[in-house]
């Protein structure tokens, strides 16, 4: 199966969520919380991402998490990963009993994909506030894709990981996730990337996005995708866009739906005039209206 129909059957089962101008939606992918060692890229970044959610959630967005929220290639428990950080499970948690709050799989965490993994894993988890177990994500569905459907009938938006366009890490991800375990987790530690992730592997990660782009414009939707870490705020010309991911060193990035317009946000630490750290939002690249994107 080539990548191009790998990502056009990720959407035959895709969820269906309505896109109009009253709609909010903030997307972030790639978070690979971790279990709190030295692997665990998120960990530094949990600030911003907690003061960013806080953010959404007051203003009434609803969360859409595109894959890879989780490590669980290098990590084998998802319990560990649980303990490690309950805070950002807890805010999850509100946006999930409020009803905004929805998750595609990637490639480092497609075992979500099984039902048995979320009824067994995401039913609760324990809340330090109340002292005891609460509900996280009860009967949760983890999908492939979901899709963003246009009330007025003009441009539909499609969501997904974007690991499709990889065999590695799509058809063969069993091996790919070997590898990671096994292998480049250690050398890791000693600085060494990893040759085989589009996040850090240059030509994969260019030849990635000109996939996913290809497939944007043959099939006339606008695609917002994850996986590459590279965020793209997107432009009238193009209709592909990528939210970046949670674990870059400047910060976390993300997209935000709004007015009927995608914005590409990032979060990062900022200094006021008295010294003081702040957790600061700002826009990069230009705002695009959806109506404008030339498909």
């Amino acid at each position: 199966m080539s990548s191009y129909s790998r990502i056009s059957k990720t959407f035959e089962r895709a969820l269906r969520l309505p896109l109009n101008h009253y709609s909010k939606y903030i997307l972030f992918s790639d978070c690979h919380r971790g279990t709190g060692n030295t692997n665990d890229n998120f960990l530094k970044n949990e600030y911003l991402y907690l003061a960013a959610l806080n953010y959404y959630y007051n203003r009434g967005f609803t969360y859409l998490e595109l894959g890879d929220g989780d490590e669980l290639w290098e990590n084998r428990s998802f319990q560990k990963i649980k303990e490690m950080h309950r805070q950002s499970f807890d805010m999850m948690a509100k946006f999930y009993e409020s009803g905004r709050f929805y998750a595609i799989y990637g490639n480092h965490d497609i075992v979500k994909k099984n039902p048995g993994y979320p009824e067994k894993y995401f039913h609760t988890f324990y809340c330090e506030h109340a002292m005891g177990e609460r509900p996280l994500f009860p009967h949760i569905t983890f999908y492939p894709g979901i899709i963003l459907y246009d009330c007025l009938g003009k441009k539909d938006i499609y969501l997904t990981h974007g690991h499709q366009a990889d065999p590695l890490n799509s058809t063969f991800w069993r091996l790919a996730r070997f590898l990671v375990r096994y292998i480049w987790k250690p050398l890791e530690c000693i600085g060494v990337p990893d040759p085989t992730s589009a996040a850090k592997n240059n030509r994969k990660k260019k030849q990635s996005e000109q996939i996913l782009s290809g497939w944007a414009k043959q099939n006339h939707h606008i695609l917002i995708a994850g996986h590459t870490h590279h965020p793209m705020a997107g432009s009238p010309d193009s209709p592909y866009l990528n939210t970046g991911s949670c674990i870059h060193p400047s910060g976390i990035t993300g997209i935000e739906i709004e007015n009927r317009c995608m914005k590409l946000a990032k979060w990062s630490i900022a200094a006021r005039n008295d010294l003081s750290l702040y957790a600061s939002r700002e826009i990069l690249g230009k705002t695009v209206c959806i109506d404008d994107v030339s498909l």
